[in-house]
């Protein structure tokens, strides 16, 4: 493959988020993102990176996937996702994720919804976020993107305020999400991990703890599934590569 991408690290570990938590899982992190939301956790891949051709990087894929040789629920594993960083932010990321497909793998994308998802692969699971106000970054959120997602996808609130709550709660009585819904709690930044470019979060909100956010997803009977970073929970939050 003739594209190049700047990487920011590859690894396997659990995949921590989404309906696919706790199944092994190569990640890509690229290098890049474009949005400075309030409670991101991965600043250091705003710049931090290296060049790759697409052959380099699909042959690492391959080389961390060789012991498994196992599939669940029709799945070869690991799966394969591709996070950032903004992974649309580097056109080459369409082609890996195409070949990755070709190769069989069942293939994730993360991605912020501030960019246009239309281009794909159909085969790709794609785990969207639609931006809540304390992220700092709601008003990039591209709605034109909810008419692409099919049954495959994910849209995931990221929620750490009341503020947060009320307003996806809105979002799922005016907006169609043909998908699974995600409320994911917004684990609080350790110090090293506040990048000095992030949003702050508007004063007047009023933080919402993990166990506040699960007691409201059930008191309000809403059909979403309530996560946590499990990695975050397994690991220090502030360690890479896993």
């Amino acid at each position: 493959m003739p594209g190049r991408l700047v990487v920011n690290e590859i690894y396997l570990s659990l995949q921590g988020e989404s309906t696919f938590a706790g199944l092994p899982c190569v990640f890509i992190r690229l290098t890049g993102c474009d949005l400075r939301c309030s409670y991101c956790d991965t600043a250091y891949a705003f710049s931090e990176g290296a060049p790759s051709n697409l052959d380099q990087i699909e042959n690492r894929i391959k080389e961390l996937a060789a012991p498994y040789g196992t599939t669940v629920e029709g799945m070869r594993l690991p799966i394969v996702e591709l996070t950032g960083g903004e992974p649309l932010l580097q056109p080459a990321s369409l082609e890996l994720m195409e070949s990755l497909c070709h190769a069989g793998f069942t293939v994730l994308i993360e991605t912020s919804g501030a960019h246009d998802i239309s281009r794909i692969d159909p085969r790709v699971r794609r785990i969207m976020d639609i931006k809540c106000p304390s992220s700092g970054e709601c008003e990039r959120n591209r709605w034109e993107n909810l008419g692409h997602l099919t049954a495959l996808d994910e849209v995931k609130f990221v929620i750490g305020t009341r503020e947060d709550y009320d307003w996806a709660k809105e979002t799922l009585t005016t907006r169609r999400l043909p998908c699974a819904i995600l409320f994911s709690w917004v684990a609080p930044l350790e110090p090293a991990q506040r990048h000095k470019s992030l949003k702050p979060v508007p004063e007047a909100h009023t933080p919402l703890s993990r166990r506040e956010l699960a007691e409201a997803i059930v008191a309000d009977a809403l059909p979403v599934r309530f996560q946590i970073q499990s990695h975050k929970i397994i690991w220090n939050a502030t360690a890479r590569g896993v």
